[in-house]
């Protein structure tokens, strides 16, 4: 396949950026969206150029760290996969492909298609834990009964991978999905109880001081979700941020 290629490049955090064009020729339908852009990088190198800098490490699915925006759609045109999983196949030959970094107050730019995503990190960090009583009267945890239903419900929200896509994809750069996600996979555990209060509070008010936006239920967070993590864990992190605020 030969394609044409919109990339946005961008030289810093402090730099304006623009689009810039390339022609990619020997594109195999096998080949993953990250493979094609190596050959693209390869080139330019070969020609003395800059390549393009974009962010990636597993290439499995896992990480989220290859996180673009893919004419207009992040991870690009398929679902239920990361943009390292997308495959050439997608496109036809002669195509155009816009390619841009997820676009977010809270995801600022650090060079070219690479994006800064610790606002993800703190928001974790103001909650994501549970307490461990290492006194000497711990309790394996195998030995705590724990529901079916709500083992898979946590299970389901533990599988979010921290890429982004549901900010990239809502009108408002929210991130109540991920936020909600990892909420959730605490909420439903008694593990978790312990700090449950605390937790939901601190991680919604550190979501609010990153810079995203409100939730208008427009559900293009799920759509866009690699993992389809479902608008469920929003409802239920309302109910827990309101139980809390009443017990405050």
């Amino acid at each position: 396949m030969k394609l044409n290629l919109k990339i946005w490049r961008q030289k810093d955090a402090e730099s304006k950026g623009q689009m810039v064009d390339y022609t990619l020729k020997g594109v195999e339908g096998d080949m993953s969206f990250l493979e094609m852009l190596d050959i693209l990088n390869e080139q330019l190198i070969n020609k003395g150029d800059e390549p393009v800098v974009f962010d990636h490490d597993c290439r499995e699915g896992i990480c989220g760290s290859c996180s673009l925006m893919i004419n207009g759609e992040p991870h690009g045109p398929d679902r239920f996969v990361t943009t390292c999983q997308l495959h050439m196949r997608k496109f036809n030959d002669g195509d155009t492909i816009v390619i841009e970094p997820f676009r977010a107050k809270a995801f600022p730019v650090i060079k070219d298609l690479m994006i800064d995503r610790g606002a993800f990190d703190r928001i974790q960090q103001a909650g994501g834990y549970i307490s461990v009583n290492t006194s000497g009267n711990t309790q394996d945890a195998n030995a705590i009964p724990i529901d079916k239903h709500a083992a898979d419900e946590a299970m389901d929200a533990a599988t979010c991978i921290g890429c982004g896509a549901c900010v990239a994809a809502c009108k408002n750069a929210s991130a109540m999905l991920f936020t909600s996600a990892k909420v959730s996979q605490y909420a439903l555990l008694p593990q978790g109880q312990v700090e449950a209060t605390e937790r939901v509070q601190n991680m919604v008010r550190q979501m609010d001081l990153e810079g995203f936006g409100n939730c208008t239920n427009t559900g293009a967070c799920e759509v866009e979700c690699p993992k389809g993590i479902s608008l469920e864990n929003i409802a239920r992190m309302n109910r827990e941020y309101y139980g809390a605020s009443l017990k405050g």
